[in-house]
């Protein structure tokens, strides 16, 4: 699995969450210099949330339309991060028009999969 080495970089980390995140799309940039499949992206974006959902949860200060948020915030910097790999050159121009409707689609799909990661993780 492409989410492997991702995972394993941010929880080897001792810091803050947002240096997990960081280390997270870090690897997973290298993991697809050769390129990405759909399927993968979507692989990394459960991974993500999965590493995110349950530390924002520890946050007791922060209401959880703000968690939600930072937690589509990071799927964000993902997409822009690594989603231009899962693109073949040919469609490349098609690409740069679509994007943005693609990545609020992304966003879509990660906010119902935190609705439902979250009962799973709270167990």
């Amino acid at each position: 699995m492409i989410s492997s080495a991702p995972v394993a970089e941010a929880t080897k980390l001792d810091a803050n969450l947002l240096d997990k995140i960081r280390a997270f799309i870090s690897t997973a940039k290298s993991a697809a210099a050769d390129g990405l499949t759909w399927a993968e992206f979507g692989d990394l974006m459960l991974a993500l949330l999965r590493l995110v959902v349950p530390a924002l949860d520890t946050f007791r200060s922060v209401s959880g339309p703000e968690k939600k948020a930072f937690a589509l915030e990071a799927v964000g910097m993902l997409f822009d991060a690594v989603a231009d790999k899962a693109v073949p050159v040919a469609v490349w121009p098609l690409w740069l028009i679509v994007r943005p409707a693609v990545r609020s689609l992304v966003l879509a799909l990660a906010s119902g999969a935190v609705e439902q990661l979250l009962p799973l993780l709270r167990v």
